[in-house]
């Protein structure tokens, strides 16, 4: 049970995302923080208050930070499948290569 237990906060904590969740992770701090950085200068604008102006942004920044730092079950929707340790388990001669689209023979 504690094993388990162990192993759950490891994984949590270890932080694992794939590629495509890297991409998601860019995409939305880029699009977050511009929302934020205009809805901030709006604010501070209209009601010509640089200290709101100034707050509004930095808890934008900090909602950003926590939607794309941790590392949340949507960031790795597609795991890498990673070789086994120590080679192939397929010998080499059964193996073929694609170049352009052309199948060449295990070598």
């Amino acid at each position: 049970m504690a094993d388990q237990l162990l192993e759950q906060v490891r994984d949590v904590v270890d932080g694992q995302i794939d590629f495509q969740g890297q991409k998601l992770a860019e995409i939305l701090a880029t699009a977050l923080l511009s929302v934020v950085g205009a809805i901030s200068f709006f604010v501070g604008f209209f009601l010509q208050d640089i200290a709101l102006a100034l707050k509004v942004g930095l808890g934008g920044t900090a909602l950003t930070f926590l939607a794309i730092i941790p590392p949340w079950p949507f960031f790795n929707q597609h795991p890498v499948k990673w070789l086994p340790v120590g080679g192939a388990s397929v010998p080499s001669s059964h193996q073929n290569i694609v170049v352009d689209e052309k199948i060449l023979a295990g070598r």
